[in-house]
């Protein structure tokens, strides 16, 4: 239900492995707001109530209140992933209402949970504090180790100048990512040829602002991640400019970070502090706040014409991928797991 966030995929298919559960797909109505979490608990925990299990697995609020009911009707063990601040999502700006009730929500049935996961220490240490729990166990937004070979793909396919380089941006048009930033800087640096793949609320708002550079611009649908993976690797320069429009965004680990590194990819990135951790440490782009205009052309202008320094980003790369991987993450959960079984 979330976008940006493989490692629910991952720690579900590693339930599967470990506990030889089945995993059943439920599909989710195509309804938006209340209606949307109504129908949806009412679907998983007709489907939860009429199975048995060890352990139940609520892969995020909308589903946590299902599973916690099948959880206590078979006296089963409830995980629950918190893959976001759910009270402080960016699809709650400016309707308090919607906080508040999925801050009662969450509240009522966090508590329940026998094992809290979630994608940051930040998020950790807040949930803990905010209810009073023990600090959730934390699984990154992070991909599965995959050898990605930089390439060619997007000039060729493109037909992008090689006078240009090549600027990307992957996921979700959506507010909160700093597009209209972007568009806006890459308009003042000749050099840069922005891409940007996949979909959302802003895609419509994306072309209009990038029509003025539209022999500079490029935008290519949704993309499995295999595919998408020759992509980035071809690409000169991932952005992953964060603007922190609430909590969530602003104490956010996006894993498009890492899916840059791992294809080579160096980055240019937001300072909110998860992110600006992980380039700062290992030194593997460069930093710029999404509103301060001025800075955002220079440092673009900077990552795109200094060669010597974006091939440093580009060795450095691999340093994060050694330190945060899903491999890496894996037994400490296939653990975790282990110990609610026994």
């Amino acid at each position: 239900m979330v976008d940006e966030q493989p490692n629910g995929a991952y720690l579900e298919d590693e339930l599967t492995q470990s506990t030889n559960v089945r995993i059943e797909t439920v599909v989710a109505p195509k309804l938006t707001g209340p209606s949307l979490f109504w129908n949806m608990h009412k679907s998983f925990k007709k489907v939860a109530l009429e199975r048995r299990a060890p352990v139940y697995f609520a892969s995020d609020l909308y589903t946590l209140p299902a599973m916690a009911a099948a959880a206590t009707a078979h006296q089963g063990k409830l995980v629950y992933d918190s893959r976001e601040l759910y009270t402080d999502l960016d699809s709650s700006v400016g309707r308090p209402w919607v906080r508040t009730v999925w801050g009662v929500v969450e509240r009522r049935y966090i508590k329940k949970a026998d094992l809290v996961i979630t994608v940051t220490k930040a998020i950790a240490t807040r949930l803990a504090s905010h209810y009073q729990i023990e600090k959730p166990f934390v699984s990154h937004n992070v991909p599965e180790l995959a050898n990605v070979e930089r390439s060619d793909r997007l000039r060729f396919e493109l037909g992008i100048s090689e006078h240009r380089r090549i600027v990307l941006y992957q996921g979700g048009l959506r507010e909160g990512r700093g597009l209209p930033q972007l568009i806006r800087a890459v308009a003042e640096v000749d050099i840069a040829h922005l891409v940007l793949i996949g979909d959302g609320p802003l895609e419509l708002e994306a072309k209009q602002l990038a029509s003025v550079i539209s022999d500079r611009a490029s935008f290519l649908p949704f993309t499995l991640p295999d595919e998408l993976r020759v992509l980035t690797a071809s690409a000169d320069l991932g952005v992953a400019l964060i603007e922190p429009l609430t909590e969530s965004l602003r104490l956010a680990l996006p894993n498009k970070l890492f899916e840059y590194l791992m294809a080579g990819t160096p980055v240019l990135a937001s300072t909110t502090p998860e992110i600006k951790h992980i380039v700062d440490m290992y030194d593997v782009g460069i930093l710029s706040e999404p509103d301060d205009h001025d800075a955002l052309v220079e440092a673009l202008r900077t990552a795109l014409t200094d060669e010597t320094q974006r091939a440093q980003w580009r060795a450095n790369a691999a340093n994060v991928l050694r330190d945060y991987s899903w491999e890496r993450e894996k037994p400490d959960f296939q653990k975790k797991i282990h110990e609610l079984l026994n």
